[in-house]
């Protein structure tokens, strides 16, 4: 989520920079696939031959953490940090985005929403 609220989604794999953005992530995803389109077609029109990696575009949608906390407002950053085994100072910091997370720390936490996420879908009210 950037500074002034709004969504946004790129492609920092490929060559061809693609955007999207918008005031939810819905709007982002939405705005990202019409871009996909409208390079898409910017190349058909022009008889130019569509690249590769355009082509066979696969989306995989990654949240930054202060996206992803921002986004769930449900998931508590401080509860969150425990069961990740992180100091919970830190993890506010990430959540406003104002401390870099390393890689190293983003796999903690994704494997801490990937545990709560396998024990929340075992849960039988």
């Amino acid at each position: 989520m950037g500074r002034d609220g709004t969504f946004g989604i790129f492609t920092p794999d490929i060559d061809h920079t693609i955007i999207g953005d918008g005031n939810s992530v819905a709007e982002a995803k939405a705005d990202f696939e019409n871009s996909v389109q409208e390079m898409i077609l910017s190349y058909t029109e022009t008889g130019r031959e569509i690249p590769d990696e355009i082509k066979n575009l696969k989306f995989e949608y990654k949240y930054d953490l202060a996206s992803f906390f921002n986004f769930y407002r449900c998931i508590n950053a401080t509860q969150l940090a425990k069961v990740a085994g992180l100091n919970a100072s830190l993890m506010r910091k990430y959540r406003v985005g104002i401390t870099y997370i390393s890689e190293k720390q983003t796999k903690k936490v994704e494997q801490a929403l990937h545990r709560l996420g396998a024990e929340l879908m075992a849960v039988k009210l």
